[in-house]
Parts: C-alpha cells; sequence; structure tokens
C-alpha cells in the first residue's frame, strides 16, 4: 500500500506542477481572474493533498483500513474538487457552457478530503502505540 500511495503522490504531485506552471505563464491570458482564481485554487488544494498522500506513505503504525480510507480519500478529493476546478475555470475557453453544472462536484470532493483526514484520525485514535 506504501508504495500505491507514493506513486500516486508522485503523479499528482507532477500534474499540480506542470498545470500550475500552465496556469502562471499561459491560462492568464485566455480565462478571466475568477476563472484564473479558480484554477489556482485547484492547484493549491491538489498540492496540500499530495503531501498529505506522502505523509500517509509514511505512517506506518495506521492501520490498514484507516490508511486505505484516507488514500481513497485524498485521490478522490483531488480529482473532485481539484479536477472539477480546472474543469470549471476552462468552460468558457472550451465553448462549454454547460460545463457549469459540474460545480456541484466540487464541494462533494471537499467532503473526500474530510474523509481522508478523518481516516488519519481515526488510525491515530485507534493505533495502540
Amino acid at each position: 500500500m506504501k508504495k500505491t500511495i507514493t506513486v500516486w503522490a508522485a503523479i499528482f504531485g507532477l500534474i499540480a506542477v506542470i498545470l500550475g506552471a500552465f496556469g502562471a505563464h499561459s491560462l492568464k491570458k485566455i480565462v478571466s481572474p475568477d476563472m484564473l482564481s479558480a484554477w489556482q485554487t485547484g492547484i493549491q488544494y491538489q498540492f496540500y493533498h499530495t503531501f498529505a498522500l506522502l505523509f500517509l506513505s509514511a505512517l506506518s503504525d495506521i492501520k490498514t483500513q484507516y490508511l486505505k480510507l484516507s488514500f481513497y480519500g485524498f485521490v478522490l478529493g483531488i480529482l473532485l474538487f481539484s479536477g472539477s476546478l480546472y474543469v470549471l475555470a476552462l468552460k468558457d475557453f472550451l465553448g462549454a457552457p454547460w460545463l457549469k453544472y459540474l460545480g456541484p462536484i466540487t464541494p462533494i470532493g471537499g467532503l473526500f478530503f474530510m474523509v481522508g483526514w478523518i481516516g488519519i484520525l481515526l488510525g491515530a485514535l485507534k493505533t495502540d502505540k
């Protein structure tokens, strides 16, 4: 499980750097300041939870069930929260205003982030050491 978590963290970290650079150098020319802010929020939370995944991979005392809960919570949170913000930021550029209906996915991603943190909390409370 530790290797799987580390691999996902590396992938998400790489993607965050690429998307962050794209946002800083190219995106600001094609989207509104509000949409650029949404993009940057997606990058920010993706980085936070990439670091959380790396931290999670270092936890050897946490029971597997809580480790998995946190892992899936963080991965789904990144995909849904950050991913939906990226799509929403690009909706006008893509000429797809109907993508605004993905807006409710963002808070669902936030809930998954919370699930990830709850997994760490429960794992810490249930650890005998």
